[in-house]
Order: structure tokens, then C-alpha cells, then sequence
């Protein structure tokens, strides 16, 4: 099954399932903001993204630059961050079986389908 961690007010993340719906795939969404992935789960997205944790941040978000910038962090804590405030992870990302892509921009999404 193919899941879309999916912000709807994001423009890029609309885009991103826009593009799933396009497919005519079945996905699943998972509002990620409400829906907090699990530290479990991020250690997943990351090893299916093949990426560091700080790559998935979005480091222009407020919360990163008033409480975690420029702190040198492990990757277990960035991972902590992202778990503690899901607004940091950058999105959408999109999961299908072993693969994974981050659609920023959106057309990523398209090389995992």
C-alpha cells in the first residue's frame, strides 16, 4: 500500500497527492500532524529514503532555528525533534513498499509509483 504523509496546508504536499490521485493507485493519507509518526517510524522513512534525520528537517521552520539550530545534534535527538514537533518534517513523503521519496519537488513522487 502506498501512504502520503500529507499536510493539507501545505501547497507542495497538495501537489504531492494531487499526483497520487492522478495514479489511480489505491494510498493511504496520513495527516502527519495529527497522526505523529512514531520514532519507529521515522528510522523506517529514513532508511527507505536512504538519508540522514537533518535531511528530513525543515530547518526554516521557527521551532528549528529558536530551540535546535546550530546545537550539534545526534541523529537521535534530530529524530526525538521531528517526533516532538512534527511540523519539522519535511513533506509530503511518500512510502511505497520499499521505497521512498520526499516531493519537494512533487515530481519525485512520480519515480517510487
Amino acid at each position: 500500500m502506498i501512504k502520503i504523509y500529507h499536510n493539507p496546508r501545505c501547497k507542495k504536499s497538495r501537489e504531492g497527492l494531487a499526483i497520487l490521485e492522478n495514479s489511480g493507485k489505491e494510498f493511504e493519507i496520513i495527516k502527519y500532524l495529527n497522526d505523529i509518526p512514531s520514532t519507529n517510524d521515522l528510522k523506517d522513512i529514513l532508511e527507505k529514503l536512504n538519508i540522514p534525520p537533518i535531511e528530513l528537517v525543515r530547518t526554516q521552520e521557527k521551532i528549528w532555528k529558536e530551540h535546535y539550530k546550530g546545537k550539534g545534534m545526534s541523529d537521535a535527538e534530530i529524530i526525538d525533534a521531528m517526533q516532538k514537533h512534527p511540523k519539522l518534517i519535511e513533506r509530503p513523503i511518500v512510502i511505497h513498499d520499499q521505497k521512498a521519496a520526499v516531493g519537494r519537488p512533487p515530481e519525485h513522487i512520480k519515480t517510487i509509483l
